[in-house]
């Protein structure tokens, strides 16, 4: 089991939080004050990251502020050479499609670029491996629901990938010998950061498509106080970007 994959499920929350509670339970006769702060470092953990008003906050200080706006997208092709989309899971064996299918921030990412391309003429790289380790790839995936459920075809597919970072290596195998290193990269807002560093790294010029804000207000009951499970999944994507943000640096320099 790959060490990224223990490191989101026992560190970052819920899983981190859960086994500071439970220490304190462990903690609560031989240390009751040390169980205390533990209980209420989980609580209070949990009960913050339940709040959409936290997403709101956390998300403005990753999101860039910088967008394409659809006055800018027929322009693209003066500008970049290939339109990049990157993957985001996958939901296995779902009956009513007969078969894997994009998760849902996949599809947003893909209708996006669809229209990307759409306005622009600029053709298609999905980039995504094997997610569960069995074919198909995130990137053939994709690529087939922009073919049959927007019209776009996709000419190329990175297929291999399993990290962010490897999303831009593996792309620039594909892209660097055919002489092309402008992209219009598409991705989620809070994850742009990250993914515009990676691809710069592999030496693409890369013009930032972020989409799906979660900066914007939140417009919930109470103003985004009330906790709700939702919440409690974005503000666990945000803390993984947020952990990327400094630990790629260190990784991959």
């Amino acid at each position: 089991m790959p060490f990224r994959y223990l490191f989101k499920q026992f560190v970052l929350p819920p899983g981190g939080l859960l086994l500071v509670l439970l220490l304190a339970w462990w903690l609560r006769r031989r240390a009751p004050r040390l169980a205390a702060a533990c209980f209420t470092l989980g609580f209070a953990g949990l009960w913050l990251m339940s709040l959409p008003i936290v997403v709101q906050w956390s998300a403005r200080a990753l999101e860039p502020t910088a967008v394409l706006t659809e006055v800018d997208w027929p322009r693209l092709a003066g500008h970049a050479e290939v339109i990049v989309v990157l993957g985001a899971g996958r939901e296995r064996a779902d009956p009513a499609w007969g078969a894997d299918q994009p998760g849902g921030l996949a599809m947003e990412r893909l209708r996006y670029a669809a229209r990307l391309a759409r306005a622009s003429g600029l053709p298609l790289l999905t980039s995504g491996g094997l997610h569960y380790g069995q074919p198909p790839s995130e990137a053939a995936i994709m690529a087939d629901s922009l073919q049959r459920d927007f019209a776009q075809p996709v000419r190329w597919r990175e297929e291999t990938s399993r990290t962010t970072w490897e999303n831009a290596t593996e792309t620039a195998r594909l892209l660097a010998p055919l002489g092309l290193r402008r992209i219009v990269l598409v991705t989620h807002a809070a994850h742009m950061p990250r993914a515009r560093w990676c691809f710069e790294q592999a030496g693409f010029e890369v013009l930032a498509a972020p989409m799906g804000f979660w900066g914007v207000a939140n417009a919930r009951p109470g103003g985004g106080w009330l906790p709700e499970g939702k919440a409690f999944w974005q503000n666990g994507v945000l803390l993984n970007e947020a952990a990327g943000l400094l630990i790629y640096p260190l990784l991959y320099r």
